[in-house]
């Protein structure tokens, strides 16, 4: 069960991360990369948990 609770509260953290940036005043170009590095990590972190890695 906390395996469960650990993913979706990782999850949970993805998205507002990925919510505030889109509020920063960052050009489009910033924007996607500050993004897609965001992703990458989320799900690393992910496959961490799952025991992938």
């Amino acid at each position: 069960m906390s395996l469960l609770i650990s993913i979706l509260i990782t999850f949970l953290v993805i998205i507002l991360v990925l919510y505030l940036i889109q509020r920063l005043p960052l050009d489009g170009r910033t924007r996607q990369i500050a993004q897609i590095v965001i992703i990458i990590i989320g799900v690393i972190s992910l496959l961490k948990y799952l025991a992938v890695f």
